[in-house]
């Protein structure tokens, strides 16, 4: 297919939330298409560096070749261990972009849209770990319900739950039509795919206007398990906190609401459990001094970029 890797969300106000130093050590735990990477780049001197963050191998084909740039291959919840790897100390500063790319939406035999006709899958690093079929056809029905009810935030979760139960007895659900029609209660039809979807196998599903919100969060919570996003971002957020030098600038675009309450919590607070803790004058106590507390895309960008709606730009800056 010939696609998009990936358009960044409000990149002129991330890289100005950055405050890039132009000698200054960055991360960008979530490279991706690498949009935010060469924005940074371009702000960077020839002692300046930017190490950059992905689990995906089909990232590789975004990658720079520049003597201040390091790809890193690897989940950022490692950030700590490959920083200690590399000899780093301290940053200048840190972004993340918790989007999925258009890329993983858009490639159908990436399981992550229920969009097409694939196989379930799912895992951003794809040479291991459990699948999304994995979860479907393992997990008990209190789990499942569970995943649901609280990545997916839907209300009928223990519902869903008990038709993928009941209809996996009969048949194992491996792929994505099969868990739109568990969950639909009927078949779905095939829509007339362009050719390149037809040349690689991969069709486009017949999806009722008024279920595909409601998959969508289905899919949202099972990426999220597959993928253990949010113990990922609780690792990536106390690691970042430590190595982030005073005045060093944090920047995270969230997209639903589980991670970016979390980071609204830490960015404010210093701690996971959102914990506010005051001096005897009751002044907060924090690490941080929040510089931007949720800005979202402008009608403009998401006339550009639709996909731009759902994100929520917050910045911090390290003051001890």
């Amino acid at each position: 297919m010939n696609e998009i890797y990936h358009i960044p969300a409000m990149l002129k106000e991330t890289i100005q939330g950055l405050n890039i130093q132009p000698d200054g050590l960055y991360v960008d735990v979530t490279f991706g298409g690498g949009g935010h990477s060469r924005a940074i780049l371009d702000q960077l001197s020839e002692q300046g560096k930017l190490y950059s963050f992905d689990q995906d191998l089909d990232t590789l084909q975004n990658v720079m070749h520049q003597d201040n740039w390091q790809f890193v291959h690897g989940n950022f919840r490692y950030l700590r261990n490959f920083m200690d790897y590399y000899g780093v100390k301290q940053i200048d500063g840190l972004l993340a972009d918790l989007g999925v790319s258009f890329h993983h939406f858009d490639c159908p035999e990436r399981g992550f849209s229920f969009r097409f006709s694939a196989p379930l899958d799912m895992r951003m690093n794809q040479t291991g770990g459990k699948t999304a079929a994995d979860i479907l056809n393992t997990y008990s029905e209190e789990d499942l319900a569970r995943v649901l009810h609280i990545y997916g935030e839907l209300k009928n979760s223990r519902q869903i739950a008990k038709k993928i139960v009941k209809a996996r007895e009969q048949k194992a659900i491996e792929r994505t039509e099969e868990l739109v029609e568990v969950v639909m209660g009927r078949p779905v039809g095939l829509m007339d795919a362009a050719p390149q979807l037809l040349d690689n196998g991969y069709r486009e599903l017949d999806i009722p206007t008024g279920a595909k919100k409601d998959l969508a969060r289905l899919f949202q919570a099972l990426r999220i398990e597959v993928n253990d996003e949010m113990g990922a971002l609780r690792e990536m957020l106390l690691a970042a906190k430590d190595l982030l030098k005073p005045g060093g600038r944090i920047v995270i675009l969230t997209y639903h609401s589980l991670e970016d309450r979390m980071v609204k919590n830490f960015l404010r607070s210093g701690n996971l459990e959102g914990k506010i803790e005051k001096d005897f004058y009751g002044n907060i106590l924090s690490p941080f001094k929040v510089i931007e507390k949720g800005m979202t895309a402008s009608e403009e960008e998401v006339a550009r970029n639709p996909r731009a709606r759902s994100a929520k730009l917050r910045v911090a800056e390290k003051i001890v």
